[in-house]
């Protein structure tokens, strides 16, 4: 996932911090990234032209929103999920509690 600036308007329920990315690994065959969320903190819009898994290293309350609308997820320590290419979203920390999850995109 390659944070991009938000060339639409911010929505209404967005905050004003970015969340904190340090990449592992980038080498031919795979990129991993630790995303953390402090409260208050999002990625910003951004398009997955990778596959990737995300694997959840601090457990909490993650708000995204897409195209088609917000929704929540709760992400449980290890409990990992994976999603294709081609997902745009905005991952937000609406919450008093930070989380986190490394990120492992498939090349």
């Amino acid at each position: 996932m390659t944070p991009t600036p938000a060339d639409n308007a911010e929505p209404a329920t967005a905050t004003s911090g970015q969340a904190i990315a340090t990449v592992q690994l980038d080498d031919d065959r795979v990129r991993v990234t630790e995303w953390h969320f402090p409260p208050g903190t999002r990625t910003g819009w951004h398009l997955h032209e990778l596959d990737y898994v995300v694997v959840p290293t601090i457990a909490g309350t993650m708000t995204y929103e897409t195209a088609e609308g917000g929704s929540t997820r709760e992400l449980v320590v290890g409990a990992s999920y994976a999603r294709p290419a081609g997902g745009e979203h905005n991952v937000i920390n609406t919450t008093d509690a930070a989380f986190a999850f490394v990120e492992v995109e498939l090349k």
